[in-house]
């Protein structure tokens, strides 16, 4: 473990992590707090995942806290997440009372942790309250907004605002994302580790051994999409765009592969209606897919032709990148972090309707030569865009702002 950051020289090169290093090395001995609100399932708890042990190889003190609460917590923060995204979503009282004593319980098991870290970062709107929970914190509280919240809804964005304005700082991942705030907004958009389970290298053989078990007929095209099964990424919507791409093409197959986060209580809906639209088609794989399976999401990802994302909403889509890094191209739905990863018509396509994502579909099939051209390119993008050796820089670059004390230059031995 401790040599973990040598790693990533084979694939990023020698400067990008030396500079790693000089950006740490005022910074060593900080204490540094993530708080989000689940230990697996999404792209929060995989990005933390990775995240906390490279900040500590280099000479941070940090650790990764995570709040708990009830069914009705998580049913109030869902409700917020969606109103975040531009749902109307009228909360009843009741709900943000849960919310707010949930928090309120959270903040009695990590006073001390809280109160006395140096830099605290607090991820999206579950445990957003806790600073106001603290009024002898020490360091900087830095909120880290993961959402597409550019048109927010606007009672449910006014009452969370009121806890979110006390914060020293905001980070989103993309700038239209941003809600102006009296204090610094920060941009950085996620990334993929290339040297996890889910984006290594896999084998013709590996990536056989993995997907044996669905009926996947490997002699014939393959779609897939892989995400949380979310109202918000359409997944019915990319059943009608198979129909009607197999209706005018080659006998396609569809993966749907994905599983449902802790803090999620519509996934089980949303599971249920996408059995319903799939009805029985023995070409479309609905995979439930347990939190530990990064390999077989790898696999999946490697054994398909085409990958989609047709989302509706999107802060970023992590499986768009990993898609992108092992040379796929990625019928994207014009939305949110999406835009930034495809560019429409030279790493994947941008599409609105389960019609456009058919269209693409066909194309890329009927053209192999124009597939595997986006699909090159697209790794070219990711490695240089949106590998974790980048992300980690930022919020290095973050943290050592917010310590200089609003300094216009910071210089680094």
């Amino acid at each position: 473990m401790g040599n973990q950051l040598e790693q990533y020289v084979a694939v990023v090169g020698e400067a990008v992590v030396d500079q790693l290093h000089r950006l740490a090395k005022p910074l060593k001995g900080l204490r540094v707090v993530h708080v989000n609100s689940t230990r697996q399932g999404g792209g929060v708890a995989e990005i933390l995942h990775w995240l906390t042990p490279l900040k500590r190889e280099l000479g941070l003190e940090v650790s990764w806290e995570v709040v708990a609460g009830e069914s009705s917590f998580y049913q109030c923060t869902k409700k917020m997440h969606n109103a975040l995204q531009g749902n109307r979503e009228d909360i009843h009282p009741a709900l943000l009372r849960v919310y707010e004593e949930t928090n309120a319980r959270n903040f009695e098991r990590l006073e001390d942790t809280l109160t006395h870290a140096d830099i605290v970062f607090i991820h999206d709107p579950q445990p957003a309250p806790l600073l106001s929970l603290c009024p002898q914190r020490k360091g900087k509280w830095i909120w880290r907004c993961h959402i597409d919240a550019s048109h927010p809804y606007r009672p449910v964005w006014r009452y969370l605002q009121r806890f979110v304005e006390a914060f020293d700082a905001s980070i989103y991942s993309l700038p239209r994302f941003a809600q102006p705030m009296r204090h610094p907004l920060y941009i950085i958009p996620p990334s993929i580790d290339p040297l996890s389970e889910k984006n290594i290298d896999l084998t013709a053989n590996e990536i056989e051994k993995a997907t044996a078990n669905y009926g996947i007929d490997i002699r014939r095209p393959v779609i897939c999409q892989i995400s949380r099964f979310d109202w918000f990424k359409d997944p019915v919507g990319v059943i009608n765009a198979y129909r009607l791409a197999k209706g005018f093409g080659p006998p396609l197959q569809l993966i749907l592969a994905g599983g449902t986060a802790t803090d999620d209580p519509e996934g089980e809906e949303v599971l249920s209606a996408v059995q319903k639209a799939a009805e029985e088609d023995p070409d479309i794989h609905i995979l439930l897919l347990p939190p530990d399976a990064p390999r077989t999401i790898n696999a999946l990802q490697r054994m398909a032709d085409i990958v989609l994302q047709k989302s509706l909403k999107e802060g970023f889509g992590l499986t768009v990148a990993e898609a992108m890094w092992k040379g796929k191209p990625v019928i994207g739905g014009d939305v949110g972090g999406i835009r930034i990863q495809v560019v429409n018509h030279f790493t994947g396509f941008l599409v609105n309707t389960p019609e456009g994502a058919a269209l693409r579909i066909r194309y890329l099939l009927t053209h192999k030569d124009r597939l595997h051209e986006m699909g090159e390119r697209a790794r070219a993008f990711i490695l240089e865009n949106y590998l974790l050796t980048r992300h980690l820089r930022d919020y290095l670059s973050v943290i050592l702002a917010l310590q200089s004390g609003g300094r216009d230059r910071i210089t680094l031995n």
